[in-house]
């Protein structure tokens, strides 16, 4: 598990990288290569006679239906498996009533791959309210239920019933955001590892590429899998910790990791310009090799780093299940090790048993990026599905994706947790050549590419200046309180792949729809400028999430004075290039560390600049991320869980409080003006309630004079309005249901203000409990 650091050229990729023993396309090829691609893997015994298969080596079994497009895991993992010589098969949304359609392939030769596809099957059966829902972005037709609730669990179990000798790794984000001990949103109370309620034999967590293609050769050599303990980025359960490794309770290490100073790359720290002016008064010449004397020397080991070949030994399930502050102190140790570099391994007792989690697997270099992503995808579901639409599909289908991870840190965001915090991009090389295979073989392709992104649009190839720091920083975010001064904020890199996309023949137009994290991009306004007057299809989203530090605080996000500077820009570059465009702010109700007079001071910000929500989305508390331990516990875990930390954090809880803030940020809406005026009256606002310019809702009794259609306004949007929520927002402002129309008119309003002024502004004296 050692790490070495490659320094190259900052054009070709990024300034240092850990990198693995050995590169992930290395291996020999397994002895079923012979077999050659299949068009798509196959999902039935008579696609596996077709290509001369009498069993598969590997089969999958997943959640989502099959879309041979690398946006789709099953087909990136299965892909990978085959470009290594295995016969890959797929399983796709099983009746998992019973074990008969997890056998419709036959027995595979070395193992299960068991996910519950791109989404947690609980997040993508569940609202954020615990209503259950009737469709399903993942399925043909949209259709809800092809899936079971906890899908990891069910798929291992009905696995293990068909073939009981057949080992079964689970991965996904379902797995993945369950490796240890977690509270579990919809059952309320701290559930085990996945692990050991699925019973299965291996977890990989992240990106899979890396450890299972290990696992699967070592497997494939005659290696027993209970013997496969080891492997980075695999959790595994075990009596007691991997012989060799020493150690460490987490009580002692509940703190920021610290930096090692960072030696003189020239060797002696007394050479320079200065001391060799000295020494040339004494006439020694420098420029001549010294004579010394000959004299034996002793060649000792490197130093072992204080990380490696050690675990941290986390409180129990037992404990952390009944106790919220070791809860939260487990979960702030888990953050602290998602470091490549620098991460230890992690042990938690369950019973009479442990969960040992392995180091994260290193990130993939750009060349093997390069090659994921280049493998014989069709970039169409699989031709069973007939002409059943898959609404996942048709959001991604013209879009690209430019490369992996997140270093934002966002507190209820699982993207650190699940890819990383080290950005991992493609080369320009590699991006262009997708986006000719779309305009080559996707069908209607009409010369626009939806996005060119990622989890955040304007990280492409940003990485640390600092190998050292790189390699042993524990932050949990490079930009949040502020940005590091060790973080790359050069955009240009993003900038040339945007201008030579748009250059490709048969390509009319290339939008950016990922997220922009806006705090970012103003540190390199030459982005802001090719994004704004190139790439916006009239309308940009980002995401504020709130307008009060409190909650902002908790999210981990940024303040209200960099999207005023973000918008600044915006229109400032728009008026330059004569185009009339619009940003459309995300805001999250309910998030931990939110009071009601947080969302009343974010609902007068939104009505003094005319902002309406089309829907809003309350906090979705999902596995493991920070966020979700602060909802569980009411502590603050982004900071020591010590005696000196005794903040009680604000956690709106129940369904009547949740509401309550829906509702407000939704004040436009007379279905919640009942609600909205009980609660300013107990908050001792009641001049918020009136016909006023600084009132927030007109007085009982006067609803049907607001009840007439809204004109003008500006929608707004929170998480998880829609597959294109924005232009659902504007198509809807405008009384039509095709996106892309000229957007409504836009009353500009003042944006430098946290929350509106005069007698519109909620006074801190009268702050609910």
């Amino acid at each position: 598990m050692s790490t070495v650091a490659t320094t190259v050229s900052r054009k070709s990729a990024p300034v240092a990288r850990m990198a693995p023993e050995r590169d992930l396309f290395s291996y020999p090829k397994y002895w079923a290569e012979c077999y050659g691609t299949a068009p798509f893997l196959p999902m039935s015994r008579a696609e596996m006679d077709k290509l001369g298969w009498d069993s598969c080596d590997v089969i999958l079994v997943v959640g989502d239906a099959y879309v041979d497009h690398p946006s789709f895991g099953m087909a990136v993992v299965g892909r990978m498996l085959e470009a290594q010589g295995y016969r890959v098969g797929l399983i796709c949304q099983p009746d998992w009533h019973s074990k008969d359609d997890f056998m419709r392939l036959g027995k595979p030769n070395l193992f299960y791959g068991v996910s519950a596809g791109n989404m947690d099957s609980m997040i993508n059966r569940y609202t954020a309210d615990k209503k259950l829902r009737h469709d399903d972005a993942y399925t043909p037709g949209d259709v809800g239920g092809k899936r079971p609730d906890r899908a990891v669990t069910v798929y291992t179990q009905r696995c293990k019933e068909a073939f009981k000798d057949v080992p079964v790794i689970i991965g996904g984000i379902e797995a993945s955001l369950r490796r240890i001990a977690h509270y579990d949103y919809w059952s309320e109370k701290v559930r085990r590892s996945v692990i050991f309620d699925a019973k299965a034999d291996i977890l990989i967590y992240g990106n899979a590429e890396r450890p299972l293609i290990e696992v699967a050769h070592r497997i494939a050599s005659g290696v027993p899998i209970s013997e496969i303990q080891d492997v980075r980025g695999t959790a595994v359960i075990r009596k007691e910790p991997l012989p060799g490794w020493r150690g460490v309770d987490s009580t002692a290490l509940d703190k920021i990791g610290k930096i090692d100073p960072i030696s003189n790359p020239y060797g002696a720290d007394d050479v320079g310009c200065s001391s060799y002016s000295e020494y040339a008064k004494a006439g020694i010449d420098l420029s001549k090799p010294a004579e010394v004397e000959a004299k034996p020397i002793m060649i000792q080991a490197p130093r072992q780093k204080p990380w490696e070949q050690t675990y941290v030994k986390l409180p129990a399930f037992e404990q952390v299940s009944v106790n919220k502050p070791l809860y939260a102190h487990a979960s702030r140790i888990l953050h602290q090790e998602t470091n490549p570099g620098c991460a230890r391994a992690i042990m938690q007792r369950h019973g009479d048993r442990h969960i040992w989690v392995n180091p994260p697997a290193f990130p993939l270099s750009t060349e093997e990026m390069d090659l994921v992503f280049g493998l014989p995808y069709q970039r169409v579901p699989h031709p069973v599905y007939g002409k059943e639409k898959i609404p996942a599909y048709e959001m991604i289908k013209t879009s690209v994706n430019i490369m992996r991870g997140c270093f934002g840190g966002c507190s209820f965001c699982s993207i650190t947790e699940h890819e990383g915090r080290i950005i991992q991009s493609r080369s320009k090389e590699s991006i262009m050549q997708e986006i000719k295979d779309i305009r080559d073989k996707v069908p209607g392709f009409t010369g626009v590419i939806s996005d060119l992104g990622g989890p955040t649009a304007n990280m492409y190839r940003l990485n640390c200046k600092n190998p050292k720091a790189e390699q042993t920083c524990r932050r949990p975010s490079c930009v949040y309180p502020t940005i590091c001064e060790h973080m790359d904020t050069d955009q240009s890199p993003t900038v040339e792949l945007y201008r030579e996309a748009r250059t490709l023949p048969g390509i009319k137009k290339v939008l950016v729809a990922s997220g922009v994290r806006y705090d970012l991009a103003v540190e390199d306004p030459n982005y802001v400028r090719e994004l704004v007057q190139h790439h916006v299809g009239g309308y940009l989203k980002i995401a504020p999430e709130h307008t009060e530090n409190g909650p902002l605080s908790k999210m981990m996000k940024p303040g209200m004075g960099a999207y005023d500077k973000f918008k600044e820009m915006f229109d400032r570059f728009s008026k330059e290039a004569g185009k009339e465009q619009f940003l459309i702010p995300y805001f999250i109700a309910a998030h931990p560390g939110t009071t009601d007079l947080d969302m009343v001071n974010l609902a007068l910000w939104l009505k003094e600049r005319d902002f309406k929500l089309d829907q809003v989305q309350n906090f979705y508390p999902s596995p493991m991320a920070n966020a979700t331990t602060i909802y569980h516990t009411e502590m603050n875990s982004l900071k020591n869980i010590n005696k000196a930390n005794d903040e009680v954090v604000a956690v709106p809880k129940g369904e009547r409080q949740r509401r309550l803030h829906k509702a407000i940020l939704r004040y436009h809406d007379p279905k919640g003006w009942p609600q909205i005026r009980e609660a300013l009256i107990k908050m001792g606002l009641k001049h918020l309630i009136g016909r006023g310019k600084g009132c927030l809702v007109p007085e009982e009794g006067k609803e049907e004079q607001f009840k007439k259609p809204l004109k003008g306004g500006k929608p707004a949007l929170s998480r998880h309005t829609g597959l294109n929520p924005a232009a659902k927002a504007i198509a809807k402002r405008n009384g039509n249901d095709k996106p892309g129309k000229k957007p409504f008119s836009n009353n500009s309003a003042q944006s430098g203000k946290t929350a509106a002024t005069g007698q519109g502004k909620a006074s801190g004296k009268n702050r609910s409990k």
